[in-house]
């Protein structure tokens, strides 16, 4: 697919050739493989194995409610009292992240009210911190490992 800014690690692929599938190991099961997708996963094995994000605490497509909105964080973060506290969202890495990108984090951010936002493309990723008492976040000079949040 493409060559990522980032480790690659054992990747199961499934479907046919029309409609290729990855397997997602947060979801247990195979999902459609798109450029977004391939990022994911890259980025979330990357969490997990080099970061050390605890599997059990992320989880993928999570469906939000906004009024009679739908919407669907890319990936969420969850502390050990089972509260969001990261918001992450994909792009592929063709699509450059731009203000765009991170308005929409920020717009699921709105109901989550999270300590962290992050962004990939695959080839950059950007984390920032939330500071509500200033209303004002910062950007990380690296994405955080776990034990750091």
């Amino acid at each position: 697919m493409f060559q990522l800014n980032l480790p690659s690690f054992p990747i199961q692929l499934g479907g046919t050739r029309e409609k290729p599938e990855i397997f997602d190991f947060l979801r247990r099961r195979y999902v459609k493989l798109t450029p977004e997708e391939w990022v994911r996963q890259h980025f979330v094995h990357w969490l997990v194995t080099e970061k050390g994000y605890p599997k059990g605490l992320l989880g993928n497509e999570i469906a939000l409610q906004c009024g009679s909105k739908r919407l669907r964080c890319d990936s969420i973060l969850y502390n050990k009292q089972a509260q969001p506290m990261m918001i992450i969202e994909y792009k592929a890495p063709t699509v450059a992240l731009s203000q765009k990108v991170f308005d929409q984090v920020s717009s699921y951010n709105l109901l989550l009210h999270v300590d962290y936002l992050m962004i990939s493309n695959g080839m950059q990723h950007f984390c920032c911190r939330m500071d509500y008492e200033h209303r004002c976040y910062s950007i990380l000079p690296d994405i955080p490992n776990y034990e750091d949040l």
